[in-house]
């Protein structure tokens, strides 16, 4: 790609992204039409990246994620690096972080702890990008929030609603739906609360954005009109022993066909995959035609293309 012909592409002001809110609201819609369009036209940004490197610091096994950033910096004409493990174990992580920012142009964490990615983008000098962690999962939301868009169209006055555990995608989705003027309604079981720290900053969001975030413990009062229903898993990576007692906790929260007649006539359904059909979700919704979460996973490479090129390009 020469000068005369490479797109404008908005530059991140943030050094990282270790959460939704370290892109402005500009930069977030900035980065989603820079997505829709390297999808649909990736040609010309096929060397954007070119002689740019990060390294993957994975301490989750992974499969959307993992392939979906190789594919996005490969396909840009960059590389990526695989390392997989515990992140600070052998060594301590400030050296970890200070090793790595000397040989690659970025690093992309995917890790349980929230501390671990603040701390890595503390001590690197190269941006951080948070792939997920047991806090946050906004580079999915990116892709959330770009498939919507190529349903609906706009998305402002959409609502959203999420059916299940108060968790990392239910945060992100919180905070970006506020963010883009949608409602958000988030059903979930006592004391599988989303944290109140972020449903009050939401709030706020919401109230400067002409949205709504309700919460409540019935799932048909949360989807009742939504265009989009959207679950997770009971029990994420590093929960596996509470598993028994979540099943028990949210049998009655299952996204099946009878909740889906609650919603909108034109509601789709959305997951982030891995499902666990015949827990959070049937087979019968993930394999409905109103299912879109292949279009999610695919968009996943777009949303991150977008975001790299938005924090690493030149």
């Amino acid at each position: 790609m020469t000068p005369s012909t490479q797109p404008s592409i908005t530059k991140i002001a943030s050094p990282d992204f270790t959460k939704d809110l370290d892109i402005t609201q500009d930069e977030l819609l900035a980065l989603l039409d820079l997505a829709s369009d390297v999808k649909r036209s990736p040609e010309p940004y096929r060397n954007a990246l070119a002689g740019r490197s990060t390294v993957l610091l994975f301490e989750k096994p992974s499969l959307r994620t993992r392939m979906t950033f190789e594919l996005a910096i490969q396909q840009l004409g960059g590389h990526a690096i695989l390392n997989d493990g515990p992140i600070g174990q052998r060594e301590p992580l400030k050296d970890v972080a200070r090793n790595v920012a000397r040989w690659v142009d970025g690093i992309v964490v995917r890790t349980f702890a929230q501390k671990t990615v603040d701390d890595l983008a503390r001590w690197s000098s190269v941006p951080v990008i948070n792939a997920l962690s047991d806090m946050w999962h906004p580079c999915q939301i990116l892709a959330d929030m770009q498939t919507l868009r190529e349903h609906f169209g706009s998305v402002r006055g959409l609502k959203l609603a999420f059916v299940g555990d108060g968790n990392n995608v239910a945060h992100s989705l919180m905070l970006t739906a506020a963010r883009l003027g949608m409602d958000f309604a988030l059903a979930n079981p006592p004391k599988y609360d989303a944290a109140a720290s972020v449903i009050a900053e939401a709030r706020e969001i919401a109230a400067r954005n002409d949205s709504r975030i309700t919460l409540t413990n019935s799932p048909e009062a949360a989807v009742a009109g939504a265009h989009a229903v959207y679950t997770d898993v009971w029990a994420s990576m590093g929960e596996e022993a509470e598993a028994a007692e979540r099943r028990e906790a949210f049998a009655d929260y299952q996204v099946d066909d009878d909740l889906m007649s609650h919603a909108g006539p034109e509601a789709i359904f959305m997951h982030c995959l891995p499902a666990k059909r015949g827990e959070e979700v049937t087979d019968s919704v993930v394999e409905s035609a109103r299912s879109v979460v292949f279009d999610q996973a695919e968009n996943r490479l777009h949303a991150q293309k977008a975001l790299l090129m938005m924090l690493l390009g030149r």
